[in-house]
């Protein structure tokens, strides 16, 4: 195995962490590199420009999601499985925040990050409904294929929103907190109340009081 770059590492971990607290936007390769103590040069040594660095980040998001948003092996669906995905997504929205918020602009910006989303957002799209079907034959949920698949749809309406969302009805778009981010998750669970199962309606319901963020508490 190759030794790990570090002078990569470092400017792969600053720029996310500086893209989540100022936004994308209002981040230069020149901000990086005096940010980091190293000259442009380096930095451009290591990713040609700040897109590079853009593809990189999102290019870890894509396969921290798709290592978790799977069916477990060998076992049917349990709510503790719910509360596993929901937590998973909240950790990675927020993890990789600036995404969510500058989504537009990045899509727009760069044709080829582009085309690696639109591939994203359809395995996520196959594989929500996948894990909708394993909570469906597991007693869990119950619904017809067609109200799955726009279940499926609109949870990843509003996980990929969420964020746009908040920074259009705060004054600070940059004062963002998890606690804001877990609101969005309990809006996906919400989606689900119609469609429970009496033997699993009580243990939904004791992760949803956990997950609920007031609105007074998120505007």
């Amino acid at each position: 195995m190759a030794p790990k770059n570090k002078t990569r590492e470092r400017i792969i971990e600053a720029s996310l962490a500086l893209f989540n607290a100022q936004g994308e936007r209002n981040v230069t390769t020149n901000h990086l590199a005096a940010h980091l103590g190293i000259s442009p040069g380096n930095l451009y040594y290591h990713f040609r420009n700040k897109q590079a660095i853009i593809a990189e980040l999102f290019a870890q998001y894509a396969e921290r999601v798709d290592m978790f948003l799977r069916l477990p092996q060998g076992r049917a669906m349990t709510v503790d499985d719910k509360t596993f995905y929901l937590e998973a997504l909240l950790a990675s929205m927020w993890h990789y925040r600036f995404l969510h918020r500058d989504l537009e602009h990045l899509l727009e910006s760069d044709a080829e990050l582009a085309g690696h989303y639109r591939k994203f957002a359809l395995h996520c799209l196959e594989s929500g409904q996948r894990v909708y079907q394993g909570f469906v034959d597991a007693g869990i949920l119950v619904m017809t294929p067609a109200q799955l698949e726009a279940l499926a749809l609109n949870s990843w309406i509003i996980l990929t929103s969420w964020v746009r969302f908040l920074c259009t009805i705060r004054s600070d778009a940059n004062d963002l907190s998890e606690e804001h981010m877990r609101r969005g998750i309990y809006q996906v669970l919400a989606l689900e109340q119609g469609h429970l199962s009496e033997q699993a309606r009580e243990a939904v319901e004791a992760l949803n009081r956990k997950l609920h963020v007031p609105l007074e508490r998120i505007v």
